[in-house]
C-alpha cells in the first residue's frame, strides 16, 4: 500500500510539488520500499526516518521538513488519482480567499466501494457537524502553511483523533472548501488500520472536545453544542465500558456526561 501510495503522488499532472516520506519507526522494510517506489517513480524526496512518535508527530515533522507555501498530506493506505494536486490548485488559485480545501473521496473497505452516508457530506462551514464525527479528510486536504501554523498543527499529545482535534479548531473560524470531484481513494478494512487498532476513538474526540472547550473563545451556542457532544458521547463510552466490564472507566463516563451541562 506504501508503494501505491508514493506511485500515485509520482502519477500527478501537477508537477510543482516536494515529496517527504516521513518513517515513523518503522520495524520492518518499510524505509526500503519507500525508496525503492521514489526511485521507480522518478522522485527526488526526502524520507524522513525517526523515533517513533505516533502520526501526529509524522505530519508535522513532515511539514517542518520542507518550506512550501502549500501542504498537502497523504495517508500510505489511500491514493491520489493524477489530477488530484492539479484540481486543487487550480480551484485554490482562483479563490484566493480559501486557506484550505479538500475533494471528494472514493471509499474502499475490504476491497469494495462504500457509498458514503447522508452525515459524511462535505460542505464549506463545518464546525457544528464535526463536533460529531471527523468530516475533514487528511488526504484530500492543500491547506496554507501560514493557516496551518496558526492553528499549531497537529496535537502530538492525540495518539488517535488528531485529525479531528485539529479540524474542530480551525472550522470554528475558517470555511474549508470543496472541489467538488472525487480525487482520492481511502482504503480501509485492512489489518494495519490504525482507527481500527483501538477501542473507543470517541475517548479521544471527549478529550478533544474537553480542550475546546478550555481553550477556545465559543460563542453560547456553541458551547451547547459541545457540551451537548461530550454527553452524548461519554453516554455512549459508559455503554462500551460496562460491556467489556471496565465498571471504573464506565462510572467516570457517566459522571462525565451528567456534568457536561457545567463544563468549561
Amino acid at each position: 500500500m506504501l508503494a501505491e501510495a508514493i506511485a500515485s503522488v509520482a502519477a500527478q499532472t501537477y508537477r510543482d510539488f516536494a515529496l517527504v516520506v516521513v518513517d515513523d519507526g518503522s520495524g520492518d522494510a518499510s524505509a526500503h520500499v519507500a525508496a525503492a517506489a521514489m526511485r521507480a517513480g522518478g522522485l527526488d524526496g526526502l524520507l524522513l526516518a525517526r523515533r517513533e512518535g505516533g502520526v501526529a508527530a509524522a505530519r508535522n515533522a513532515g511539514v517542518r521538513a520542507v518550506d512550501s507555501r502549500w501542504i498537502a498530506f497523504l495517508d500510505s493506505d489511500d491514493l491520489w488519482l493524477p489530477d488530484k494536486l492539479g484540481r486543487q490548485m487550480a480551484w485554490l488559485a482562483a479563490r484566493p480567499a480559501y486557506r484550505i480545501a479538500q475533494t471528494e473521496e472514493r471509499w474502499l473497505e475490504y476491497g469494495r466501494v462504500r457509498n458514503p452516508r447522508a452525515w459524511h457530506r462535505k460542505e464549506e462551514r463545518l464546525f457544528r457537524r464535526s463536533l460529531e464525527r471527523c468530516l475533514v479528510s487528511p488526504s484530500a486536504v492543500v491547506i496554507a502553511r501560514e493557516l496551518y501554523q496558526r492553528c499549531g498543527g497537529f496535537d502530538e499529545a492525540f495518539a488517535l483523533c488528531e485529525d479531528y482535534e485539529l479540524w474542530l479548531r480551525l472550522t470554528r473560524e475558517e470555511p474549508v472548501g470543496l472541489v467538488p470531484e472525487t480525487l482520492v481513494v481511502k482504503r480501509g478494512g485492512h489489518p494495519g488500520q490504525l482507527s481500527r487498532s483501538t477501542w473507543g476513538l470517541d475517548r479521544y474526540r471527549v478529550a478533544a472536545l474537553l480542550k475546546l472547550l478550555a481553550t477556545a473563545s465559543l460563542a453560547v451556542a456553541e458551547r451547547d453544542a459541545v457540551r451537548a457532544t461530550i454527553a452524548a458521547k461519554c453516554g455512549v463510552l459508559a455503554h462500551g465500558a460496562d460491556r467489556r466490564g471496565r465498571w471504573d472507566e464506565a462510572e467516570r463516563y457517566r459522571r462525565l456526561s451528567v456534568c457536561a451541562a457545567t463544563l468549561g
